[in-house]
């Protein structure tokens, strides 16, 4: 993995995000400070929550700490979306460098859209997953931000999902492969019917290509693509599903990589948590937007889409 000069990584908890908020993202912050002293916390949310943290740590450690408190209000839905919207916000005003998230994912793509702006060419930003695979890893988009995508969409997707993998794991021209039902030609909806020939007169960047159809059993191998795009419905039962398995019976590699996805296409690194997330989930979700940042891959890929944009 590529991996950036290291240095001080300004994060937004979204303290209020997940099913067991705040009490399980409290325990994934104060894990992720402890191992991490160049980190740095913005927590966002109630005040008494936030504050479990400062009384876990050290008061040598509390300016590595700040607060954006959010009140309780009426209705509990408004209260607790205020949470991500004003953790995006941050990021957007220069007050942290990313943000990281469990809660309701349709509010969190639609404040960073809102709040941080879509990239040129963006009209749906995907979500990006990183899965563990027996020949290494693949990134699975989208998976769960566009559950009914037109073509163009789909193809954007992998533009920027061959980026990520060109910049955030070193891949060499990524193989970007189009999840169905079978490879024989005709197979699947009309959607992915009508992709193929889209998918394969796309430039790439990062010198990827598209490798065609690709099925259920190639995303846990990883030995045909390294990159794999579907819609978000589809892309999010074959993640929660993948995830059940591996928690149940075991991955196929040690270290796995973190359960959390990256909100691709905003002008922001956004890091979103299933909502279930425990607190080592959570822990290892902070990390990621922490490493994101610090290898400034948001802006690395934007600019390798942009300038393959500007030539192709």
């Amino acid at each position: 993995m590529t991996v950036g000069e290291p240095g001080t990584a300004r994060i937004a908890v979204d303290l209020l995000g997940g099913d067991h908020a705040p009490a399980v993202v409290v325990d994934g912050a104060l894990r992720a400070c402890q191992a991490d002293p160049a980190l740095h916390l913005l927590l966002v949310g109630p005040l008494e929550a936030a504050g479990e943290i400062f009384g876990a740590l050290p008061p040598s450690e509390h300016a590595r700490l700040s607060t954006l408190p959010i009140a309780p209000g009426d209705p509990v839905d408004s209260w607790v979306e205020s949470g991500v919207r004003s953790a995006v916000l941050a990021v957007a005003q220069g007050a942290a460098d990313a943000v990281l998230s469990a809660g309701n994912t349709g509010a969190t793509v639609t404040s960073a859209a809102l709040g941080l702006g879509r990239r040129p060419g963006v009209r749906r930003p995907p979500l990006a997953a990183v899965l563990p695979t027996r020949a290494g890893r693949l990134v699975l988009l989208d998976v769960g931000s566009s559950v009914d995508p037109d073509e163009e969409t789909v193809a954007m997707h992998a533009r920027l999902g061959s980026a990520y993998a060109k910049v955030v794991h070193g891949v060499t021209e990524p193989r970007v492969g189009l999840l169905t039902i079978g490879t024989e030609r005709g197979k699947g909806d009309r959607l992915r019917r009508a992709l193929p020939s889209l998918l394969g007169g796309l430039d790439l960047p990062g010198g990827g290509r598209y490798i065609g159809l690709v099925e259920g059993n190639d995303v846990v191998t990883g030995e045909i693509a390294d990159v794999v795009v579907t819609d978000g419905f589809t892309g999010n039962v074959l993640l929660k599903g993948l995830e059940t398995a591996y928690a149940e019976i075991g991955s196929p590699q040690r270290p796995t990589p973190p359960r959390a996805a990256l909100l691709l296409g905003v002008d922001g690194t956004v890091v979103v948590c299933h909502g279930a997330a425990s607190g080592l989930d959570l822990a290892a979700g902070i990390a990621f937007a922490a490493q994101l940042h610090r290898q400034a891959a948001v802006a690395a890929m934007a600019e390798m889409i942009e300038t393959q944009r500007g030539v192709s």
